[in-house]
């Protein structure tokens, strides 16, 4: 195993890993890359909160908190992990091996607080944690199969792509399965949903005294986010699902476009000198930005759902009142 300390975080791994990397590249060819960038997209930030949208504000919103809580957890530890560990990406210390994607286009590919460091793999984490979870939590064949196949995909692209050691991707894949068992204990041990939130807290909040790189403050936004916004949601909102397709389409092209409306809105105030310079300051503004986005989209916006469906009930009654009285 080959271990030494590089200046922006530390480079570890096993000469089987890259050897593996370099064959893989080797071979993967124009259409294997496309493909594994394909499957890449399902441990993404779209991917992800559209179907937890999907979930959530439409479908079976208990399901969808429940889904979205072990994401966002598993999330939120993975960089954690990420800032103990520091290691360095493939492709920093390996010209051999190739980024064909990079984590983020917002910064050079070797500066690990944009991009993230390497271990464990952020992807097959979301992938385990918003897929399987739906197979643990959801009790469904179809959920069953995809908790099963698109972790191991979302995985195996990350190797390919030259952006995750396969050391990466099984941590990744074991930190996603262990926080489902978490949250589904906690929940079981823990009634009071209060003292539930403050457990999830303790454990991920001694990120702030040690974590760099912009994902943890990110996920702890996010996190925070969702705690508020559940016992606002209980409190004053008390939406109701929706099995409609098409409300479902408003509901989730509404809830899509004010995550990244807000994501993007929210950065105005500030230049990218001070969002990306690593500052406290510059990370507690992260996260506000975040817990903003996340408080809005869980508990603001679904307030808009009750006055939308009587809309489109009024709409459906005058058009079948039309169509009776065009008939008489």
């Amino acid at each position: 195993m080959t271990l030494m300390t590089a200046v922006s975080g530390n480079t570890f791994y096993y000469e089987w890993e890259v050897s593996l990397m370099e064959w893989i590249q080797a071979h993967l060819g124009t259409f294997g890359t496309y493909a594994a960038s394909f499957f890449s997209l399902f441990g993404e930030e779209l991917v992800c909160v559209g179907i937890l949208g999907l979930l959530y504000w439409c479908l079976d919103k208990e399901f969808g908190k429940k889904v979205g809580l072990t994401l966002l957890f598993a999330g939120t530890a993975t960089t954690i992990f990420k800032n103990v560990f520091l290691r360095r990406r493939p492709y920093c210390d390996n010209p051999s091996i190739k980024c064909l994607r990079p984590v983020s286009s917002e910064g050079d590919i070797y500066d690990l607080t944009v991009q993230g460091y390497s271990f464990p793999s952020g992807h097959s984490t979301n992938s385990v944690s918003l897929f399987t979870s739906m197979a643990v939590f959801g009790n469904n064949r179809a959920f069953t199969a995809a908790g099963i196949i698109i972790p191991l995909l979302c995985g195996l692209s990350r190797i390919c792509l030259g952006v995750h050691f396969p050391t990466d991707v099984l941590c990744g894949w074991l930190l996603g399965l262990c926080s489902i068992l978490l949250i589904s204990f906690s929940e079981n041990v823990v009634k009071n949903r209060l003292v539930f939130y403050g457990v999830l807290l303790l454990m991920v909040i001694p990120g702030w005294f040690y974590c760099k790189s912009d994902d943890y403050y990110t996920m702890f936004g996010l996190l925070t986010g969702f705690f508020t916004a559940d016992f606002f949601e209980q409190r004053f909102v008390n939406f109701e699902s929706t099995k409609s397709p098409f409300r479902c389409v408003i509901r989730l092209t509404g809830g899509v476009l004010i995550f990244f409306g807000l994501s993007s809105i929210t950065k105005l105030p500030f230049d990218n000198d001070f969002l990306y310079s690593g500052s406290l300051l510059s990370h507690a503004v992260r996260s506000l930005r975040y817990f903003i986005v996340s408080f809005v989209d869980i508990a603001l916006y679904p307030m808009l759902f009750a006055p939308v469906d009587r809309f489109l009930d009024g709409l459906s009654r005058k058009r079948k009142s039309s169509e009776i009285n065009n008939n008489d």
